[in-house]
């Protein structure tokens, strides 16, 4: 073998053996002690944070166009949309918490040990474009926020929303508990704030349950199925993928057969009940948007600002409009910081960079406020709606990217041993990420040909 070319060969595992063995966010892992004894839900308490830093993913700004425009234009069809890509997230979020704790790798630190340095290359493009585009709709949500609040104007937003760049930084250095508290905090206040909302539009809880229910034309419909995709990339995040299998990391749980088994099962519970906190989120959101705009006519809501307009009015709450943009803004904090995390295990588990935290935020931030600053300067506030919208679409277009090799890598016996998930869960898994692949490739068909 030529000595300048990478070592290829693999363990009894089918890791690469080039590739580095390094702890994922050594900085905190391992670093939330654990009850070594006591009642269940001591135990429980212990493990809960890492779930709702995954939930927020579920909740951010980019769900919010894709909700209102789903919600104002047909009503409840597409709340089986979000149940499915719920139901999927917390399928694939299991199974990214099990691979973290079983191999002691995050998912990209998994491709580099598993896949050339060519394909990895690619699979860090495709992360990398999923982060920023998840960084554009929080960009747009956060300057929104501010302009719907304190009457800032868009491009003065999206430069001020680049100096949370430090916020992460801030709350890291209080420790990882102190940054998860912080996240549930916020989350609190945008359950609350829905909550509001919800009782004051009082929908008909008949034909919100049918909602519930898949119908065909939802595939049929290339209007509706543009959103529907939205709402599965906006729910079923790629970079979610990534975090969640790092930051269950972050619990000293013993790295043996006993504490990885007990891990795997409270850090699936934690991330299944902080998911269906994100399904009641989703669903809120357009359900408010069905009861209020569609009911009233107005089927062309598809803009936050438009909502923030009309939701005191139809709804007669007066607070009802605040409510929504403080929890807009709550959204669009509360994502800035899980997807710098994200993007720091992206970039050190593909290609062994380490950056510090503010340096990576504040490129991804540039790369973010470019478009929103030049769509805003050309299009106005419209522009940035409807690039919040294909923010979700080419998120979801990367899911296939890293879907594919986590129930890849989960389904491997030699990658997992004991651990690894039963054929009829893979059976699932896979189906989902076929269906992932064949919505995508149809909506691919669809911008394409018409």
């Amino acid at each position: 073998m030529d000595a300048r070319s990478p070592d290829l060969t693999r363990d009894a595992a089918g890791w690469r053996n080039d590739a580095p063995m390094t702890k994922s966010l050594a900085e905190v892992n391992a670093s939330v002690a654990l009850p070594i004894a006591g009642v269940w839900w001591r135990r429980l308490l212990a493990f809960v944070g890492p779930g709702y830093l995954v939930s927020v993913g579920y909740m951010d700004p980019g769900n919010w166009a894709t909700d209102l425009a789903g919600g104002s234009k047909f009503g409840y069809t597409l709340l089986s949309v979000i149940l499915l890509s719920n139901l999927m997230a917390i399928l694939l979020q299991s199974l990214a918490a099990r691979l973290g704790i079983v191999t002691d790798r995050d998912l990209a630190r998994a491709c580099r040990g598993t896949y050339s340095p060519a394909v990895n290359f690619l699979l860090w493009l495709a992360c990398e474009a999923a982060i920023i585009a998840c960084d554009l709709a929080e960009v747009i949500g956060t300057a929104i926020a501010l302009k719907l609040l304190f009457g800032i104007p868009l491009i003065g937003g999206a430069l001020i929303a680049a100096l949370d760049a430090f916020l992460l930084l801030i709350l890291m250095n209080r420790g990882f508990r102190f940054l998860e508290a912080f996240v549930i905090a916020l989350l609190v206040v945008i359950a609350v704030c829905f909550t509001v909302q919800l009782a004051a539009a009082a929908p008909p809880v008949a034909e919100m349950l049918r909602g519930f229910v898949p119908k065909t034309e939802i595939f049929t419909n290339p209007e509706m199925l543009y959103i529907a995709i939205g709402i599965i990339g906006a729910t079923v995040m790629p970079h979610n993928l990534y975090l969640h299998s790092s930051i269950v990391q972050t619990r000293a749980y013993e790295r043996n057969d006993e504490g990885r088994r007990e891990a795997i099962k409270w850090a699936t519970t934690d991330s299944t009940i902080a998911l269906m906190l994100a399904l009641f989120i989703n669903a809120a959101i357009l359900v408010v948007a069905a009861a209020t705009f569609h009911k009233s006519g107005h089927s062309d809501v598809a803009e936050i600002g438009q909502a923030f307009e009309l939701l005191s009015p139809l709804l007669g709450l007066g607070i009802a409009s605040t409510l929504f943009a403080v929890a807009l803004l709550a959204s669009g904090l509360n994502s800035t910081v899980t997807a710098t995390l994200a993007g720091q295990i992206v970039m050190e588990g593909f290609l062994d960079l380490r950056l510090p935290s503010w340096a990576r935020r504040l490129l991804t931030r540039g790369i973010a406020i470019i478009p929103v600053i030049v769509v805003t300067a050309i299009y106005g506030e419209r522009g940035t709606a409807d690039l919040l919208v294909f923010s979700q679409v080419v998120l979801s277009m990367q899911l296939p990217f890293a879907v594919i090799p986590l129930v890849r890598f989960v389904s491997d016996r030699r990658k997992m041993g004991k651990f690894v998930i039963p054929v009829w869960v893979a059976a699932i898994a896979w189906i989902v990420a076929g269906i992932i692949v064949v919505l995508n490739l149809k909506l691919l068909a669809d911008t394409l040909f018409g």
